[in-house]
C-alpha cells in the first residue's frame, strides 16, 4: 500500500495513495486539484548513510568503511515530489545522488536486525543533494532544499533487492540494485539504534549506488526504485 501526505488550504492530509487521489480519514483529495505532496514523512531527523556501495568507494576513491558512516539532515532539508529545487547561489557544485529511504513508524532504540521490518512504516526515496565545494559535511549536505523526498511511502515492501536508476536531463546516470550494499538496509537501522532514539517519522537514507555526479539548473532529476515510484524534481537558478 502506499501512504501520501498533501498539502490542502485546510492543512495537511494522509492516506492512502491511488490513481492520484489521497484517501483520507475525513475523505478524498485530489493531488493537483486539492492540494500538492508533501514530503510523505514528517521526521524529527534524516539519517543518512555514506560510502555504502563499491563501486562508489572506487569511483570516490574512499577507503571501505570498517562500520556504517552516517550523518544528518535537518527536517528542514525536506522537500518534496514535484517541488523545484533553487540551485544555491554559494556553491558551483551541487550533485545528485538516488537514495532509497526507510520511514520509522514508532518510538524505538536498541534493535536487532531481525526486529527492524516491524517497526519500518515503509521506504520511500530520497535525493541526497550535495554542495559539494562547502568546508564540512554539514555544509555541503544539510541545507534547506538538500533532501527532495518522496513520493509516497510504500508499506509493503523488501527493501533487499530493487533495482533503482536515476536520471538527469533525461540521461540515466546511475542504475544498480539494493543486493550491492555493503550494509544491508535491517543492519543498519539496527546499528543506528544503538546510537540514537528513533521517533515516528524518522528517516533512514541507506546510501547511493555509483555515479552521483553534477547537476545544473534546468535539469531535472528521476530516480525510481522498484516497487516504490519515482522521486522528480526540477533544479532552477538561485533567482528561479
Amino acid at each position: 500500500m502506499r501512504r501520501a501526505r498533501l498539502l490542502t488550504p485546510d492543512g495537511p492530509v494522509e492516506g492512502r495513495y491511488e490513481d492520484g487521489v489521497v484517501h483520507a480519514a475525513d475523505g478524498e483529495y485530489a493531488v493537483g486539484r486539492d492540494g500538492r505532496l508533501l514530503p510523505p514523512a514528517s521526521p524529527s531527523a534524516c539519517y543518512c548513510v555514506g560510502r555504502n556501495y563499491a563501486a562508489t568507494l572506487d569511483q570516490m576513491e574512499y577507503e571501505r568503511p570498517e562500520e556504517p558512516d552516517w550523518f544528518i539532515k535537518p527536517p528542514t532539508s525536506l522537500a518534496a515530489h514535484g517541488e523545484r529545487i533553487r540551485y544555491p547561489d554559494w556553491t558551483d557544485e551541487l550533485t545528485y545522488a538516488g537514495e532509497l529511504v526507510a520511514v520509522i513508524d514508532e518510538r524505538c532504540r536498541e534493535l536487532t536486525p531481525d526486529e527492524v521490518p516491524e517497526v519500518v512504516r515503509g521506504y520511500t526515496i530520497m535525493n541526497d543533494l550535495d554542495a559539494l565545494d562547502q568546508v564540512g559535511r554539514s555544509a555541503r549536505k544539510a541545507f534547506d532544499g538538500s533532501g527532495p523526498l518522496g513520493p509516497w511511502i510504500e508499506t509493503d515492501l523488501d527493501p533487499r533487492n530493487l533495482d533503482m536508476e536515476t536520471y538527469v536531463g533525461g540521461e540515466k546516470r546511475q542504475e544498480a540494485n539494493t543486493e550491492l550494499m555493503l550494509f544491508g538496509p535491517y543492519e543498519l537501522v539496527a546499528h543506528l539504534s544503538e546510537r540514537v532514539t528513533f521517533e515516528p517519522g524518522d528517516c533512514v537514507a541507506f546510501g547511493s549506488p555509483a555515479n552521483p555526479g553534477l547537476v545544473e539548473p534546468g535539469e531535472t532529476v528521476s530516480i525510481t526504485y522498484e516497487g516504490v515510484g519515482t522521486l522528480e524534481n526540477e533544479v532552477v537558478a538561485p533567482d528561479g
